[in-house]
């Protein structure tokens, strides 16, 4: 019964909703498939985007869960695949939809959090309002409930037409189970399962400061604010600076920039940004051959990680440091698992017997290992079960590191040569390598992936330093654009140096925070001088996107009601 009442209750806010969406037209448009561009640009970095419709990330759901309900809710769901375009989860996540699973499984997750939030240990901690009857709605304190709620979940404030519903809604549910917060979990649960909260869409309205423009309206300008700087929904001073206009001034959104920037939340924005840049989402498929490297166990994944995120966060974040460094630190932090690998002493607990997780660490001047590219995560995510790969190591760092596209392999191309580590012809990978490349089909690839890759030879397929591979000695020498060097640590000096580096990073980050590619060259041009002027600090970037004219510049929709008459549609099933 409760399955069909939820399906009933979800069908009766759909209807409402369709109605409220289909009033606000007139004033808002919203993504469509085509759309053309209707500014006037007033010099040539502004450039408007089309606006896009954004699934929200797995991390971002749980962020928003806990943000309005707390840490302790469970979510007990899984979430769809995501989809990486142009290197970026972030933007894919403009081209995906949701299956007839993923519905279940949202289903699954709205119906649990909601009876967590009635739960009787939580609901007076969480309602903020009581029924006057327990046994019977009451639409005055549902509505109390869900005008919060809901303010937050859909990043606005519902229209009177979305309240009406979800109150009704609980209404219902309470008269058919005789209880209102039975009643209250279900329209909760709707609302947790609704288009209007699982995917952000964009709203626009004239630019009254680009003749013939358009721009985000100040909610929609508030959840990109917030997704990109803190990788969750807006808070409630972001909402109420939307509520007053204040983000429709330039003075407004620069006080909401340096609040949220200096707010220690800036964190999880910087951690989602490299989780995604880095592909860290591929370690949840990551196998190593347990016989080859024993010491490579899932908590060391985990913990390698980590590993790299705190070191850029130590660097960038908390000591102001200079990007281009995190290539060349010597300081990082480790636990014991990693320092198993890494051959390094750890002990787990503090001089007052308190475990002791994560430890600082810094590597010695002349110790071969340094900057990220040396980390376990960077060496054994970029690497096959059973060996190392300097053709993946340079195609990532390529790839990842400096935007630079690398060719898929032929088809027919065959591997065996540089699969077989134990033929006594070929001892090394560079050995291995040369033979493969022989085949001039090979050769144009493997000419600017293998020299990058063969630096990191030193690090096996798990991350641990090795000098021989079948008794003979590794070279690492090789050369990147033009400038020579003889280890992974010169590599890491060499990448530090190389201007391709700083640039990649103004590309992914500001497709990253806009949710396409960025093609207006002028506005890139302008970020990287911007970057370059801050002495390359990260803040500094991530403050000059947020306050860039092009973060809030968008297309006009011509075709204004098709997105969201779709999504109520979607969320009645």
């Amino acid at each position: 019964m409760r399955s069909l009442l939820f399906r009933t209750t979800a069908l009766l806010i759909a209807l409402g909703g369709l109605a409220a969406c289909s009033a606000d037209t007139s004033k808002q448009t919203v993504s469509a498939p085509a759309a053309k561009t209707a500014a006037v640009q007033k010099d040539a970095v502004y450039a408007p985007r089309q606006l896009v419709m954004r699934r929200l990330s797995g991390e971002q759901y749980q962020n928003v869960i806990h943000d309005v309900f707390g840490p302790t809710i469970e979510l007990g769901g899984r979430f769809e695949p995501d989809l990486r375009v142009g290197g970026l989860l972030a933007v894919g996540s403009g081209d995906v939809s949701i299956t007839a699973a993923g519905i279940e499984q949202y289903d699954t997750m709205s119906r649990r959090i909601a009876g967590q939030v009635v739960d009787e240990k939580r609901r007076d901690m969480m309602l903020r309002c009581k029924p006057a009857n327990a046994a019977a709605p009451d639409d005055v304190c549902a509505g109390q409930v869900m005008a919060r709620v809901g303010r937050i979940l859909y990043r606005r404030p519902l229209s009177q037409t979305e309240l009406q519903a979800y109150v009704t809604a609980a209404n219902v549910g309470a008269v058919k189970t005789k209880s209102f917060y039975a009643g209250l979990q279900l329209s909760l649960a709707a609302m947790l399962s609704s288009p209007k909260f699982l995917f952000r869409t964009e709203m626009s309205e004239p630019d009254p400061d680009h003749a013939g423009g358009w721009r985000l309206d100040a909610y929609s300008k508030a959840s990109q604010l917030s997704f990109f700087l803190w990788n969750s929904g807006p808070d409630q001073i972001l909402l109420d600076a939307a509520d007053s206009g204040k983000l429709n001034t330039r003075k407004g959104v620069a006080e909401q920039v340096e609040r949220m920037i200096a707010s220690q939340r800036l964190e999880e924005g910087v951690r989602a940004f490299f989780i995604d840049n880095f592909g860290f989402d591929q370690f949840e498929t990551l196998t190593k051959d347990t016989t080859l490297f024993p010491k490579f166990s899932a908590q060391a994944a985990a913990d390698a990680q980590e590993q790299t995120l705190k070191t850029i966060v130590d660097l960038l974040l908390k000591n102001k440091g200079d990007y281009r460094d995190i290539f060349t630190t010597k300081k990082t932090f480790i636990t014991q698992e990693l320092g198993a690998i890494y051959r390094i002493p750890v002990v787990d607990t503090l001089p007052n017997g308190a475990p002791d997780t994560w430890q600082p660490y810094e590597f010695a001047a002349t110790d071969p290992r340094g900057g990220i590219l040396t980390q376990v995560a960077f060496t054994a995510l970029h690497s096959p079960p059973g060996r190392g790969s300097p053709t993946l190591r340079g195609k990532a760092l390529r790839e990842v590191l400096l935007c630079q596209k690398v060719p898929a392999p032929p088809a027919a191309v065959k591997f065996d040569i540089v699969q077989d580590t134990n033929n006594p012809l070929y001892k090394t990978a560079r050995d291995r390598l040369a033979a493969h490349a022989n085949n001039p089909v090979c050769a144009g690839c493997h000419k600017i992936i293998d020299p990058i890759g063969l630096a990191l030879e030193n690090f096996d397929g798990a991350g641990a330093y090795r000098t021989t591979e079948q008794g003979a000695k590794i070279d690492t020498s090789g050369m990147l654009d033009g400038v020579n060097f003889t280890n992974a640590a010169e590599l890491g000096k060499v990448v530090h140096d190389n201007p391709a580096t700083t640039s990649c990073l103004v590309n992914r980050l500001s497709a990253y925070a806009i949710g396409r590619p960025v093609q207006e060259a002028a506005w890139l041009d302008d970020l990287k001088q911007r970057f370059s002027a801050s002495n390359y600090q990260l803040p500094a970037l991530m403050r000059e996107i947020a306050m860039s004219d092009n973060f809030f510049a968008v297309v006009q929709s011509e075709t204004k009601a098709a997105a969201t008459e779709a999504a109520p549609q979607r969320e009645a099933r």
